[in-house]
Parts: C-alpha cells; structure tokens; sequence
C-alpha cells in the first residue's frame, strides 16, 4: 500500500511539473518476474544456488532426525527413568532443539547472502538494460508491473520484451557472460 501511494505521488509530481514546464510526459512499464525468468544467467545463477543449498538441506535434514531420535528415545523410555534422569533428557532435548534452531537461522542468513550475490550481476545487467532504454526512449518513468502499483495500462507502454530481447543480444555479444 505504502509502495503504491508513493509511486502514484511521484507520478502527481511528475505530471505537474510536465504540465507547467509544457514537456510531454513518457511513461512506460516493466515486469521484473517475467525479466528475472527471461534473463540471461539468472537460470544459471539459480542452478548454482540450489546446488549449494542442497549441503545445507542435508545438514537441517540430519538435526531434525536427531532431534526426532532423541524425542522418540525419550518417548520410549520415559516410563523408566527416573524424574532426574527424564528431566535431564528434556533439557538434552530442550538444548537440541536450540541448536537446531540456531543453526537454521544461521544457514538460512547463509542462503540469503548466497542468493544475493548470484544474483547480484543478473540485476545489475537488467538495471543498466533498464536505464539505457529509459534513455533511448526519452522516458520520465519506468514503472514495474510486478510490484501491484500497476492497476491498468496500455500494453504499448510494456517494455518487459524490449529488455528481455536486449539483454539476450547483449549476453549473444559477450559470450553469455
């Protein structure tokens, strides 16, 4: 809510300075998704990143079978222990748990960083596509379908296709880098 009445106040804006300075307004519109997925490197920097989770995956997987060895071992032989003992076992458990929990946070901050800096050149060759056409084209704003701010629009304006085709040309020219 808060991204949509800022984009349509930048766009009063906009549309009062154009009108006072007589200029004509240029405005057209993205879809970041459709790029993202269109992008090329972004299939690659994905393939990367989900096999570098898959050794996190394991390790999670491995805590969550202790941490449900260790509760059934407890559930088994509950009836049998005595209160020390039962309530040493919880607080084997309870710190099990914590670590687990730790280490979760831990691998998913990992995972986010990871993502981030794979991603990182695809966004910055989509911004720079992005911009030249901004350029080109003389337009005073771009805006992004993807973010809902959007609610209707002529699809003449949609430059989702001319970036996709212009990062591919631009990969095909450096070698798919």
């Amino acid at each position: 809510m808060r991204r949509t009445s800022f984009a349509l106040a930048a766009l009063a804006f906009l549309l009062t300075a154009g009108a006072v300075e007589g200029q004509t307004l240029k405005i057209a519109y993205i879809n970041s998704q459709e790029i993202l997925l269109n992008a090329p490197g972004a299939e690659a920097a994905q393939q990367a990143f989900d096999q570098e989770m898959a050794g996190y995956q394991n390790e999670i997987t491995q805590l969550e079978t202790e941490l449900q060895n260790m509760e059934a071992a407890l559930q088994q032989q509950q009836l049998t222990l005595s209160p020390e003992a039962r309530s040493a076992r919880e607080q084997q458990l309870q710190a099990k748990f914590g670590e687990y929990q730790q280490r979760t946070n831990q691998l998913q901050e990992l995972a986010n960083q990871r993502r981030a800096e794979l991603i990182q050149p695809v966004m910055d060759n989509i911004t720079a596509a992005i911009e030249a056409l901004r350029e080109e084209g003389a337009y005073a704003l771009i805006l992004d379908a993807a973010s809902g701010a959007i609610v209707s629009a002529d699809p003449a304006l949609d430059l989702t296709q001319d970036v996709i085709t212009r990062l591919q040309t631009e990969a095909g020219a450096t070698g798919g880098s």
